[in-house]
């Protein structure tokens, strides 16, 4: 398993560095100019100047391999240098935003909180109600339970969170008022009160997001449960005279997980990648609404570096998978 580990790791590395260039090379395609916001009255020798200072005015290659050097050499110094107050990066120039015109990672770690709190609490919650939900809808097939479950995962698929995130703010908000419509950003907890406003401004984004994660994780969960409770070590296990909890929760649970785990494991990537269009509606100055705006504005190393980020995650995830699945089927080796 470490000799699959660390295979995987060293192929990582191209993997990525491809990745990065493709990006690089899309950002560079795609239309759109950052002098575009940029008022009409000011001189084309100043926009030109400004073009200038961006970078703009370099070869694609040598840009690319800035940021290159930027992302994997200087913004990890940064790190150690936060961490151990050493100097290793001092007069290095980091990515920076056009935008805001400060360091991009620095930005990012500033919204990454924003985004764990809502984003993560959401597919945390979805994991539990999505898990047992998806057990008991395979266990009694077809049961009301079943089809009440199979209802609400179509709701959860079918209805976009553009809708269903307006819906509940008519109804908890504007119409019973028992929670805020926009999430306050600036609320910092270091009490009970501010606690309970925290989690009171959380309750609707939470809700939206748990909805469509537990909707297909659910109905991924039944499906795997269906089809290894018929199998012949199933009944055997049961001929065995073993209870049917440990036939079910033991034996058929840690197979069933197998496919499920792919599915939890790639959408984790998505917990810092934000809920693009739940942020946008309940105003989450978080990681999706950062995207959002470096897009509107044409900050490519800001756009660049987001998506960079996500997929680095994606890899790193589809690798924790992988080797998550040895642990859960033994019969799984890749020695």
């Amino acid at each position: 398993m470490l000799t699959f580990t660390i295979r995987r790791l060293v192929l990582a590395i191209p993997t990525l560095l491809f990745i990065s260039l493709v990006i690089f090379l899309l950002l560079e395609l795609a239309p759109g100019d950052p002098m575009a916001q940029v008022p009409l009255t000011v001189p084309p020798e100043v926009k030109e100047k400004m073009r200038e200072a961006l970078g703009l005015g370099q070869p694609m290659h040598i840009r690319f391999w800035k940021w290159i050097v930027q992302f994997f050499w200087i913004e990890p110094q940064v790190l150690i240098d936060h961490m151990f107050g050493t100097t290793f990066s001092a007069g290095d120039l980091r990515v920076i935003s056009w935008q805001t015109r400060s360091p991009v990672m620095d930005i990012v770690v500033q919204r990454i909180p924003q985004t764990l709190w809502v984003v993560g609490t959401a597919y945390v919650v979805a994991i539990i109600i999505a898990l047992p939900i998806g057990i008991y809808s395979a266990y009694r097939q077809y049961s009301w339970f079943d089809q009440l479950g199979t209802f609400v995962s179509m709701v959860g698929f079918s209805v976009p969170p553009f809708f269903s995130g307006v819906l509940v703010i008519v109804i908890f908000s504007v119409q019973l008022g028992w929670f805020p419509s926009i999430y306050d950003t600036t609320l910092v907890v270091n009490s009970w009160d501010s606690f309970v406003q925290q989690l009171k401004q959380m309750v609707m984004p939470v809700m939206v997001l748990a909805l469509q994660i537990t909707a297909q994780l659910s109905r991924f969960m039944r499906a795997s449960m269906l089809d290894n409770l018929n199998q012949d070590y199933v009944r055997t296990a049961r001929a065995k005279g073993l209870s049917e909890y440990v036939v079910v929760m033991v034996h058929v649970l840690r197979n069933s997980m197998i496919p499920v785990v792919t599915v939890i494991a790639l959408g984790i990537p998505s917990i810092f990648g934000g809920a693009i269009i739940t942020e946008q509606v309940f105003k989450v100055n978080g990681i999706g609404q950062l995207l959002i705006g470096a897009l509107q504005a044409n900050d490519l190393p800001m756009v660049q570096t987001l998506t960079f980020i996500f997929a680095v995650l994606i890899v790193l995830f589809n690798l924790i998978a992988d080797v998550l699945y040895g642990i859960l089927d033994p019969r799984i080796r890749y020695d």
